[in-house]
């Protein structure tokens, strides 16, 4: 095999294993836009929408997936994980295509979610580590602009179908399902990852492996990021589960409640591409995340200021776009990869995955009736919480650019 056709197949198996992220946060934006349908249809209090963000795809459910799925991908590897997660999303779509009562709503979110969350630390422990060592922050950016492109489509396609009421939305997660078949198929060509293979013949009991996730070098790493994605995603998840529902609440223009999210993940596609994958293997991440952390303290705070207006709204998407292409989530899923060694890197995504969005789970509760009451109160709470995730983020930064995974490895156990 000529070198051309081994780079063009690890694109190949990037693109496969980060379309996970596709219908992950495409699952999420169609729910978002579907709750107002919802609520009118089933009568949902803001009590209960709260409960079904808590254990949709965005929160606890994904969480708890991740938690198991990060353990069973360092057991038995990581092709087996992400290629049958899908049939067990496919399933859950099911319900909410044919959600005829309220609970089948919250169980078909529990089913996607817990795929949703097997597959983060699958695919993303795959990516890293089949990525020329020069690249992988570009190819983690791949599966980042798949995400984003997730509510992009998601939410185009929703501005057509939102006339036709709750059976065109239902359209949506056909969509998602029928991807989540095809992955499934697609998926079981792929290779397994060979750092993984060389792991295993290395490795001692599960026991250990779970010593030594623990271990002050490690747990030390996991607190880093639970600081500093964790205060980032609470944010995140507001932004992607209650944006479109609290447009449509404000009564700003049919249109925005869809073109205007699907704006700022498409401005964040546009930064990913020209920012993050071409300057992450090169640059000090520290400045890129830095950056970032502080354009969106801004686009926040401005929202604190002079509320949930059009003009306002529109100028937070551009600066919360454009800042997030080469913040938080990009860089959280490259350093989660990088902080911990093949053995356990699975399971230390999916703990401190879990960790995060279970907290966004118990967050999402309050969020509803917060926003319903008193917006200018929950802006500044957000704005706080992505001033913490910045300076944590900033200050204990790691910088891998260039680095191998074993030199990276071999850095920590020297120091």
């Amino acid at each position: 095999m000529t070198t051309a056709k081994q780079a063009q197949g690890t694109w190949r198996d990037t693109i496969l294993a980060g379309l996970a992220n596709y219908i992950d946060s495409g699952s999420i934006v169609a729910g978002s836009v579907a709750l107002a349908l919802w609520k009118d249809i089933y009568g949902l209090t803001d009590s209960f929408i709260g409960l079904i963000a808590a254990f949709s795809a965005n929160a606890i459910s994904a969480g708890v997936g991740a938690f198991i799925g990060g353990w069973l991908c360092d057991r038995f590897g990581r092709k087996k994980i992400y290629q049958y997660d899908m049939l067990f999303y496919a399933v859950g779509m099911l319900f909410l295509i044919f959600a005829s009562a309220a609970w089948m709503i919250i169980a078909g979110f529990l089913l996607v979610g817990l795929a949703v969350g097997a597959d983060i630390p699958a695919s993303w422990s795959l990516i890293a580590e089949q990525a020329p060592d020069d690249r992988r922050g570009a190819h983690s950016g791949v599966a980042q602009v798949l995400w984003n492109l997730g509510p992009v489509v998601v939410l185009g396609a929703a501005y057509f179908l939102k006339p036709f009421g709750i059976d065109g939305i239902r359209w949506l997660f056909i969509h998602l399902a029928v991807l989540a078949l095809a992955l499934t198929f697609l998926r079981s060509r792929m290779r397994e990852s060979q750092r993984w293979e060389e792991a295993q013949a290395k490795k001692g009991s599960a026991l250990s492996s779970w010593a030594e996730l623990f271990s002050p070098r490690y747990l030390a790493a996991m607190l880093y990021l639970i600081v500093m994605y964790g205060f980032w995603n609470l944010w995140a998840g507001y932004n992607g589960f209650f944006t479109p529902y609290l447009i449509e609440q404000n009564h700003l223009p049919q249109w925005a409640a869809t073109i205007l999210p699907a704006s700022n993940f498409l401005l964040g596609i546009i930064s990913l591409l020209v920012v993050f994958m071409p300057l992450s293997d090169k640059v000090n991440q520290r400045t890129l995340f830095g950056l970032s952390a502080l354009l969106q303290v801004v686009g926040m705070a401005m929202l604190a200021v002079f509320g949930f207006t059009l003009q306002t709204v529109l100028l937070h998407v551009v600066i919360m776009g454009i800042a997030g292409g080469f913040g938080a989530q990009s860089f959280f899923q490259l350093w989660s990869s990088e902080l911990f060694p093949t053995a356990i890197r699975s399971r230390a995504q999916g703990v401190t995955f879990a960790v995060v969005r279970v907290s966004l789970g118990v967050w999402s509760l309050a969020v509803p009736s917060l926003a319903s009451n008193d917006f200018a109160t929950l802006a500044w709470i957000l704005t706080g919480f992505l001033a913490a995730s910045g300076i944590v983020g900033w200050i204990w930064a790691p910088s891998n650019e260039g680095k191998s995974l074993e030199q990276l490895e071999a850095e920590r156990l020297s120091s």
